[in-house]
């Protein structure tokens, strides 16, 4: 299993900024490598699951525990 390569914390920006952020993210590292997003937009969750369907990315996991979304992104 990967290690996380990077941590992207978007925690209190709303929508469309922690998609951004964790596009530049993966933009930075290697195929295969993974990117963590926090967040705090309840929106995410709609909105990573659309990303990661249309840009082949794979999101291994995702949670929501209080309040706070965090999405576990592998770079394609």
């Amino acid at each position: 299993m990967s290690a996380i390569t990077v941590d992207v914390d978007t925690t209190g920006l709303m929508c469309p900024l922690p998609l951004l952020k964790a596009k530049k993210a993966l933009n930075g590292v290697d195929s295969g490598d993974r990117v963590r997003v926090t967040s705090s937009d309840q929106g995410s969750w709609r909105d990573f699951s659309v990303f990661t369907e249309q840009s082949g990315h794979l999101l291994l996991d995702r949670s929501e525990v209080g309040g706070i979304y965090t999405y576990l992104l592998q770079k394609k």
